[in-house]
């Protein structure tokens, strides 16, 4: 029972920590608008670098990204999970991102956050779906496709890297909603209206 409750407790904590609005608060911070009322109107680091500027969006990015790591490593090498709890702390903090209770349940699209979760639990996974991100993003120039591309590939990565069925079904409930969350960019991509990124 106690083991429940711990799990309870940190997927909780994990949850609350995934939904702190990263963009939202750095763009408050330095004097600038309203992030969810400009550009996209998302809270993610792609929004913040068009909106507030390079520095702000790459700050988010790494964020965003923490909201990732620190849940399952504190989870992994402190608390010592196994895998199925494990992957439900890393849920936890991937769901609090993408629906945070802070913002009525309106957030990002997790790319970040997932980015975070995986590197820790499979860098090898995450370094091939960011080959397949970069080269999508170099071809079309369309961050919204290279991170579909990039969920695309991670589940079966995973799969190939880890060996854990807890690790890869949570992958793919992970790479799911961030498809999912891109269903406006995808109707933008079909009809040509979707934003190329600058470097």
């Amino acid at each position: 029972m106690e083991k429940e409750y711990m799990l309870v407790v940190l997927a909780i904590c994990a949850y609350l920590f995934g939904a702190i609005p990263t963009g939202l608060l750095l763009t408050r911070f330095f004097g600038k608008e309203d992030i969810r009322k400009v550009g996209s109107g998302n809270i993610g680091a792609t929004n913040v670098y068009r909106v507030a500027g390079r520095k702000l969006g790459l700050i988010t990015l790494v964020g965003d990204c923490l909201k990732g790591v620190l849940p399952v490593i504190l989870a992994l090498q402190v608390f010592e999970l196994t895998d199925t709890p494990l992957a439900l702390v890393a849920l936890a903090a991937f769901v609090g991102h993408c629906f945070p209770v802070y913002l009525g349940f309106k957030g990002g699209k997790g790319v970040a956050t997932a980015l975070g979760i995986f590197l820790v639990l499979s860098p090898l996974a995450v370094l091939t779906a960011m080959v397949v991100f970069v080269l999508f993003l170099w071809r079309w120039r369309y961050i919204s496709l290279a991170s579909i591309a990039a969920a695309i590939t991670i589940a079966p990565a995973v799969y190939l890297t880890t060996a854990s069925l807890p690790i890869f079904t949570v992958t793919l409930v992970v790479a799911t909603i961030v498809i999912w969350r891109h269903k406006g960019n995808i109707e933008r991509l079909r009809n040509g209206t979707e934003n190329r990124f600058s470097f």
